[in-house]
């Protein structure tokens, strides 16, 4: 096995190559935003034009959308590049209207603490 030389892999840590180009950016709470990022500075802080905020619950999914959007660089996991010419979701996810995927995310949300509740009362078993 041989490694890729540095002519072969083009990786830059530098957000100004990202500049005009479609991007994906993970936020610490979870949401996911897509947008065109036009503008940065050193703390990571970005100006996204024409952002959505996709959101995905199953096999259900909606993009919500935001328009010119600043985001708090202390707020971002990830950034990455999105490809123009592939297609972004695997052929098995539904689109669905925002209404829908906001009821969606609320029963959710709502099984998730139902979980949550039904262990807390299970505790004094032990299944160790």
């Amino acid at each position: 096995m041989s490694w890729a030389g540095p002519e072969e892999i083009y990786l830059s840590t530098s957000l100004a190559s990202y500049l005009d180009r479609k991007l994906l950016v993970l936020l610490r709470d979870g949401r996911k935003l897509m947008g065109t990022l036009r503008s940065f500075d050193q703390f990571a802080n970005a100006v996204l034009e024409g952002a959505c905020e996709r959101v995905i619950v199953g096999e259900q999914y909606c993009d919500i959308p935001l328009g010119l959007y600043v985001i708090r660089g202390e707020n971002v996991v990830l950034i990455g590049e999105l490809d123009t010419e592939r297609e972004e979701l695997p052929p098995h996810m539904i689109p669905v209207s925002e209404a829908e995927i906001k009821r969606a995310q609320k029963v959710e949300r709502e099984a998730s603490e139902l979980r949550g509740t039904m262990r807390k009362r299970m505790e004094f078993l032990d299944f160790d």
